[in-house]
C-alpha cells in the first residue's frame, strides 16, 4: 500500500511540475523571496490614463444601472437564484463580454477596468459577481484568448460575447486539488476525428446553465523516457452534445444565487478541433488561466471592505451607548481601525496586481495567488468585525431589518458570501503551497536536479558547480544591506523606515528560507506549517509594499493628508508584529504535536470526548 501511495504521490508531483511555467519574467514577489526588494517594479504605483479611466467609469455607470434595476440582492439570497431577466439584461448590456476583444464583439476591457467592474458587482450582489466571473475569468473565453486557435476564437468568442454562458470543469467528486487522480477520460475514435468523453465533474460554477464548457479530461498517456506520463487535455464541450447531463444542483451557505452542480458525461462525442492547445497541456492551461482569473477575488474582497467601512462608519457614529457614540469606545475604535487599514491594504494589493496583469513584461503568477490569498483572508476578518460591531443587527438579515423599518445593511449576507473566497479557485492552504513552490524555484531547480535518480554523475557534478557559483555570491549578499533612497518624495520619515524594514526583512526571509531548506532538504514538502509561516511573511511584506506605493501616489496630490500616512503606518506596524510572530513560529512550532493529536483523532482515541451529542 505504501508503495502504491508513493507512486501516486510521485505521479501527482511529476504532473504538477511538468505543467508549471518554467520561465520567469519580472516578478516583485519572486524577487522578494530571493532577498531582493525590487521597489522599482511596483513604484510609482500604476494608475490609469484619463482615457482608460473614462472607459471604465462609463462601464461602471451602465453596470450599476442594470444591477439596481433588475437585481434585488436579498431576493437573490432568499430565493437562491439570479432572475433570468437580470441575466438577460447583463447579456444585453454586453457585460458577459467585458474581457472579450472588440473584434469578436466584446468590450475589450483591460484587466484593470474589468477588475473595477467586478468589484462593483461584488459589493452589490456576490452571486451575480460569480456568474460573471466564472464565465469570463476562468470560463471558456480566457483559455481561448490565451491558447485558442484563430478558428476556435472566430467560432466561439462572438457567441460568448453575446451571452453564451460558459463554465470551467476541473473538479471531480473524488478529486479537488490533485489532478493526478482525475478519472474523467477522453478516448480518440478509430478515425481520429473525435474524442469520446466519460466521467463526472463536481462543483462546476455556471455548469448547470452553461452553453459551453471547457472540460479537463484524461487523454491516453504517452511514454517519455520509458515512463508512462499522464495527459490532461482541455476540450470545449457543447451543452447540447448527446450524453451530457446535469445530475444535481448544489446549494451553499453563501452566494446562494449561483448555478453550481454535478455534471455527467456519458459517451459524449466531441470533435478533435475542440481541443484547446495540445493534448497533454490541459493542466498548464488551467494554471495559466487561473493566474489572471484569481484577480477577481481580491477585487471583490477589497470592495467588501469598502462596504464594511460605509456601514461601520454610519452605525458607530449614530449608535449611542453609555453616553456617547459607540465609535468613541476604544474597543470599537480598534475594530474600525482594523476594517479601515485592511481595506486600504486589500485595495492596494488588488489593483496593483490588476495593473501588473495588463503589463506583458511581468510575471503575475505569484502576485495573483498572493492577492487572492491575502484578500480572501483579510476580507473574512473584516466582515466578521463588521458583524460584531453591529451586534444583533449584524447577525440579523437585511430583509428582517427592513421589515421593521431599520437600515437594511447586509452584514450577515456579506459574511456568508465572502466565506467561499477562502476555498474557491484554490483554498488558502493550496495557495500557501503554490506560493511556497514558486517562491523556492530558484533553489529547487538545483535540488530537484540532484535528486533525480536518472541524472548521470557528470550531470550532477555540473549542477553542483552551478550551485557553488550561484551561492558564492547570493548567500553573502543576504547578509549585507546597502542604504537605499527608494526614490520616494511624499512619504514621511517613518514610512521611509518601513521601506527599509521591507528591504532588510526580505533578506532575512531569503536566508532563513534557505537555512530551512538546507535543514529539511527533500522532506521540506512535508513541513507545510513551516512553509505557511514563510508564505505569510512574504504576503505581509507584499501588502506593506503595495500600501506604501499607493500611499505615495495619494500623497503626491495632497502632501498634508495625514490620514493616509496614519493608516499606512498602522498597516505596517501591524504587519511587523505578525511577521515577528511568523519568524518565531518557524523554529517554535507544534508540528509534531499537531501530527500526533490528529493521528490520535483518526485512530479513535478521542471518541470518548464525543459523547452526549446527536451524531449526524
Amino acid at each position: 500500500m505504501q508503495i502504491t501511495d508513493n507512486k501516486e504521490k510521485q505521479q501527482a508531483l511529476d504532473l504538477t511540475e511538468d505543467s508549471r511555467q518554467t520561465e520567469w519574467r519580472a516578478s516583485f514577489v519572486a524577487e522578494l523571496f530571493k532577498g531582493n526588494f525590487r521597489w522599482d517594479l511596483i513604484h510609482p504605483y500604476p494608475t490609469q490614463s484619463a482615457e482608460e479611466k473614462a472607459i471604465g467609469d462609463k462601464v461602471l455607470e451602465d453596470l450599476e444601472a442594470v444591477l439596481k434595476k433588475h437585481i434585488d440582492p436579498e431576493a437573490v439570497d432568499r430565493n437562491g437564484e439570479v432572475p433570468k431577466v437580470a441575466l438577460k439584461a447583463l447579456i444585453d448590456g454586453g457585460f458577459f463580454g467585458m474581457k472579450i476583444a472588440k473584434e469578436y464583439g466584446g468590450m475589450g476591457l483591460s484587466v484593470y477596468n474589468y477588475t473595477r467592474a467586478m468589484a462593483l458587482v461584488g459589493s452589490y450582489c456576490g452571486s451575480t459577481a460569480v456568474w460573471l466571473s466564472a464565465h469570463q475569468s476562468i470560463g471558456v473565453p480566457q483559455p481561448l484568448k490565451l491558447f485558442g486557435t484563430k478558428e476556435q476564437k472566430e467560432k466561439y468568442l462572438p457567441r460568448l460575447a453575446k451571452g453564451a454562458i460558459s463554465a470551467f470543469a476541473l473538479t471531480e467528486p473524488e478529486v479537488g486539488s490533485d489532478p493526478a487522480r482525475m478519472t474523467t477520460s477522453a478516448i480518440l475514435t478509430p478515425d481520429g476525428k473525435h474524442y469520446i468523453i466519460n466521467g463526472e465533474k463536481l462543483y462546476i460554477t455556471n455548469g448547470p446553465d452553461a452553453e459551453l464548457l471547457v472540460v479537463m479530461v484524461l487523454t491516453p498517456p504517452v511514454i517519455v523516457n520509458g515512463k508512462e506520463k499522464k495527459q490532461i487535455t482541455a476540450i470545449i464541450v457543447e451543452k447540447t452534445s448527446p450524453g451530457f447531463e446535469v445530475i444535481s444542483r448544489s446549494s451553499f451557505m453563501g452566494i446562494r444565487g449561483i448555478a453550481n452542480g454535478r455534471l455527467r458525461f456519458t459517451n459524449v462525442k466531441v470533435p478533435v478541433e475542440n481541443v484547446i492547445g495540445k493534448p497533454g497541456e490541459g493542466l498548464k492551461i488551467a494554471l495559466v488561466t487561473l493566474n489572471a482569473g484569481r484577480l477577481t477575488i481580491p477585487a471583490i474582497s477589497a470592495a467588501a471592505g469598502k462596504l464594511s467601512m460605509v456601514i461601520a462608519k454610519d452605525w458607530t457614529s449614530r449608535r449611542v451607548q453609555w453616553g456617547c457614540p459607540v465609535g468613541e469606545h476604544q474597543a470599537v475604535q480598534a475594530k474600525l481601525a482594523k476594517i479601515t487599514m485592511d481595506t486600504f491594504s486589500m485595495d492596494s494589493v488588488a489593483m496593483l496586481a490588476a495593473s501588473l496583469a495588463d503589463t506583458d513584461a511581468v510575471d503575475i503568477r505569484l502576485e495573483a495567488a498572493m492577492a487572492k490569498y491575502y484578500g480572501s483572508e483579510r476580507a473574512w476578518i473584516v466582515a466578521d468585525e463588521l458583524v460584531q460591531i453591529r451586534g444583533g443587527r449584524g447577525f440579523e438579515t437585511a430583509t428582517s431589518l427592513k421589515n421593521r423599518g431599520e437600515d437594511a445593511y447586509p452584514a450577515e449576507r456579506l459574511l456568508r458570501d465572502l466565506r467561499i473566497n477562502r476555498i474557491i479557485e484554490g483554498t488558502s492552504e493550496i495557495m500557501q503551497l503554490f506560493i511556497a513552490r514558486e517562491a523556492m524555484d530558484v533553489h529547487l531547480k538545483f535540488i530537484m536536479g540532484l535528486m533525480n535518480p536518472k541524472a548521470s554523475f557528470s550531470v550532477k557534478l555540473g549542477i553542483l558547480g552551478k550551485m557553488a557559483s550561484f551561492y558564492s555570491w547570493w548567500y553573502p549578499k543576504q547578509w549585507v544591506r546597502l542604504p537605499k533612497s527608494f526614490g520616494v518624495t511624499y512619504l514621511n520619515g517613518r514610512n521611509r523606515c518601513h521601506l527599509t524594514y521591507i528591504d532588510k526583512t526580505a533578506k532575512k526571509l531569503a536566508r532563513r528560507l534557505f537555512h530551512t531548506m538546507a535543514r529539511y532538504q527533500i522532506k521540506l514538502e512535508k513541513e507545510q506549517l513551516i512553509l505557511a509561516q514563510y508564505v505569510d511573511i512574504g504576503t505581509e511584506l507584499f501588502a506593506m509594499a503595495s500600501s506604501l506605493s499607493r500611499a505615495e501616489f495619494v500623497l503626491k496630490d495632497n502632501p498634508n493628508d495625514t490620514a493616509t500616512q496614519e493608516v499606512v503606518d498602522l498597516i505596517c506596524q501591524s504587519a511587523k508584529r505578525r511577521i515577528r510572530s511568523h519568524f518565531r513560529a518557524v523554529n517554535c512550532n507544534d508540528s509534531k504535536l499537531v501530527g500526533n493529536v490528529s493521528t490520535n483523532l483518526l485512530a479513535g482515541r478521542y471518541d470518548w470526548m464525543t459523547s452526549g451529542i446527536v451524531n449526524p
